[in-house]
C-alpha cells in the first residue's frame, strides 16, 4: 500500500462488518484502525466482566476483519508502545500511517467523539463521520420529533416508531387493539417461586477470550467484579444463538414476569442480549423481527412480544435520542441537588439489605442485572439516599457488560435519579420497601421490616422514602403524579417526622447498612 487513502476508525462498540464506515472500502487504498486502551477501563472504574466483554469482542472482530481481507492496524492493550488513551494512540498512528482522511461510524459516546476530533485536528485531517445504521431513528430524526416539546415521553415516541416501521401493526392500528400491555406484565412469582426456568445461553470462553481474561486479571487486578463465570457471547454467531434461545425458550413468559425478581436467580425470563446489541454483534432489526415472528407463529403471546419490542424499538431508540440531543449539558444535570457519595458497599455487596445484597453481588459476579433491579433496587436506593447523580451514572457505566454512555446516561440521570427534572420521567420513581416486597420474597429473609418507617428494624428503603418526601415536599406537591404521596405526609406528627429524620441520618452515617 503506497499511500493510505482512508483510515477507518472502528471503536469497541462498532463491531459490524457492514457498518457505514466500510461503505466504499478499497482494500488497495484503505485500512482499519482499532485500539485497546487503558483509559476506557479507568475513566470509570470498569469492572472486570465489562472490560473482558469489550476486549474479547474486539479481538474476535479483528479476526473477522483479517478473514475478510481488510488491512488492520490493531493496538493491543499490552503492546509496549500503547499510548494508553484513544486520543493519544490515534494521534500517534495518524502520524505514522499518514492517511489522507479518517472515516468512522458516528460514535455512541460524546467523550469519544471529542477525543477523535482532537486527534484529527492536530494533523488537520478531514473526518467523514457516517450515520450509525444500527438504529431505527437517526439523531436528526429524533431532534425533529423533539423540537418544541416540553417533555419527551417514551410512550408517544414509541407509537410513532411502530407506525413508521410497521412493527406489530394491523394497517394503521396496533395489533391487538392497544399499544401497551404493561398492565398484563406485572406479575410476581408468588410463594412457590419461578420453578424451572430455561437456562440462559452461555458460551465457554475460547482461546482468545481466555487470553483476554488473563490480561484483565493481571492489568486490572484491583478493579471490581469476578470472571470465573464469564460466558457472554462475544461473536455475532453466539449473539444470534443467544437471541434464538431467548425467543424460543423465555420470550413466552417474558412479559408476565419482566418485573419480577427472585433471590439467587439473576437470569429468569429476560433476554440478556443488550450487550450484544450495544456492541453491534446483533442488529436491532433482527431482534425485533425474531420477536414479531414468534407472535405471528403463535409461539409467544402479544403482551410478552409487545413488552420486549418496546424495550428495543421504543426505549433503546428513545434514550439514544435524548442523549445526543441534550449533550454535553445533560451530564451535569442535578435537579434535586443530590450531594451524597455513593455508599462504598455498592462496590462489594456488603450490606444487610437482602434485595441490595443480591442485586450487587449478582452484578459483580456477572456484570448483569435486569431493568427492575437497576431502576427499583440499586437506583431507587441511590435516589432516596441522595447520591450525586453523576456518581450513580459512573457506577452503572462501570459495572454492567452492556454499559455504553448513550444508553446509560439517560437511564441513570433521567429515569433513575430524576436529575433532569422530569424531561424523561413524569415523576421521581420512589417507593417504600413494600414495593420490593410485592415483586420478590427478599423481605422474608431480611433483617429489616418494610412496614416500619423508623426504629432499629425499619427498612432503609421505607425510611428514606418518607425522608425524601419530607425533603422535597414543596417541589413534589406541584406534580400531579406525586400529589397523593405528598398528602400522606399529613398523617405524620412531629415526633414521627423527627424519628424518620434521625433514622435517615443514621443510615447515611453508616450505622445502618
Amino acid at each position: 500500500m503506497s499511500e493510505l487513502r482512508n483510515l477507518i476508525v472502528v471503536l469497541g462498540d462498532q463491531l459490524d462488518l457492514d457498518a457505514a464506515a466500510f461503505d466504499g472500502f478499497d482494500p488497495a487504498r484503505d485500512a482499519v484502525w482499532m485500539a485497546e486502551v487503558a483509559e476506557e477501563s479507568t475513566h470509570v472504574w470498569s469492572s472486570k466482566p465489562r472490560t473482558v466483554m469489550f476486549l474479547a469482542a474486539m479481538r474476535h472482530f479483528a479476526q473477522a476483519l483479517r478473514a475478510a481481507g481488510r488491512a488492520l492496524h490493531y493496538k493491543a492493550l499490552d503492546a509496549d508502545d500503547n499510548r494508553g488513551s484513544l486520543q493519544a494512540q490515534l494521534r500517534a498512528d495518524i502520524e505514522r500511517l499518514r492517511p489522507i482522511g479518517l472515516v468512522l461510524t458516528a460514535p455512541g459516546d460524546w467523550r469519544v467523539l471529542q477525543a477523535i476530533k482532537a486527534a484529527a485536528e492536530t494533523q488537520a485531517l478531514p473526518m467523514d463521520v457516517r450515520e450509525d445504521r444500527h438504529f431505527y431513528c437517526s439523531v436528526r430524526e429524533f431532534a425533529a420529533y423533539a423540537r418544541g416539546r416540553k417533555s419527551l415521553r417514551m410512550e408517544y415516541f414509541y407509537r410513532e416508531m411502530r407506525k413508521r416501521h410497521g412493527v406489530l401493526m394491523a394497517g394503521d392500528e396496533p395489533v391487538g387493539g392497544q399499544w401497551n400491555f404493561d398492565a398484563d406484565n406485572r406479575e410476581s412469582f408468588g410463594a412457590a417461586g419461578p420453578g424451572v426456568v430455561p437456562p440462559r445461553a452461555a458460551f465457554a470462553p475460547d482461546e482468545i477470550t481466555r487470553e483476554v481474561i488473563a490480561l484483565v486479571e493481571a492489568r486490572f487486578a484491583t478493579h471490581p467484579g469476578r470472571l470465573d463465570s464469564f460466558a457472554w457471547p462475544v461473536t455475532p454467531e453466539h449473539a444470534l444463538l443467544s437471541l434464538q434461545r431467548f425467543v424460543a425458550e423465555r420470550l413466552p413468559l417474558f412479559g408476565r414476569y419482566q418485573d419480577a425478581m427472585w433471590p439467587g436467580d439473576p437470569w429468569l425470563y429476560h433476554s440478556h442480549v443488550s450487550a450484544a446489541l450495544n456492541l453491534k454483534l446483533l442488529n436491532p432489526r433482527e431482534v425485533v423481527a425474531a420477536a414479531e415472528a414468534a407472535y405471528h407463529a403463535g409461539a409467544a403471546a402479544l403482551p410478552s412480544v409487545e413488552g420486549f419490542v418496546r424495550q428495543v424499538l421504543g426505549w433503546r431508540e428513545y434514550v439514544r435520542g435524548i442523549y445526543w440531543t441534550r449533550m454535553p449539558g445533560y451530564l451535569e444535570l442535578n435537579a434535586l441537588d443530590a450531594r451524597e457519595n455513593l455508599p462504598a458497599w455498592y462496590w462489594t455487596g456488603a450490606t444487610d439489605m437482602a434485595c441490595l445484597q443480591d442485586a450487587l453481588t449478582q452484578t459483580l459476579a456477572h456484570g448483569y442485572a435486569n431493568h427492575i433491579q437497576r431502576l427499583m433496587v440499586t437506583g431507587l436506593f441511590a435516589l432516596m439516599y441522595g447520591v450525586q447523580p453523576q456518581q450513580v451514572h459512573a457506577w452503572y457505566l462501570a459495572v454492567y457488560v452492556d454499559a455504553v454512555e448513550w444508553a446509560g446516561l439517560p437511564n441513570s440521570l433521567g429515569m433513575s435519579q430524576y436529575a433532569d427534572g422530569g424531561l424523561m420521567a413524569s415523576k421521581p420513581y420512589v417507593g417504600t420497601g413494600k414495593y420490593i416486597q410485592r415483586r420478590s420474597p427478599y423481605c422474608r429473609g431480611c433483617r429489616y421490616d418494610p412496614a416500619q418507617r423508623a426504629g432499629d428494624d425499619a427498612c432503609p428503603f421505607t425510611t428514606l422514602y418518607w425522608e425524601f418526601l419530607l425533603h422535597h415536599e414543596t417541589r413534589l406537591a406541584s406534580n400531579p403524579r406525586m400529589a397523593l404521596q405528598v398528602r400522606n405526609l399529613a398523617r405524620l406528627n412531629d415526633v414521627e417526622k423527627q424519628a424518620i429524620l434521625e433514622r435517615a441520618a443514621a443510615i447515611r452515617r453508616g450505622d445502618v447498612a
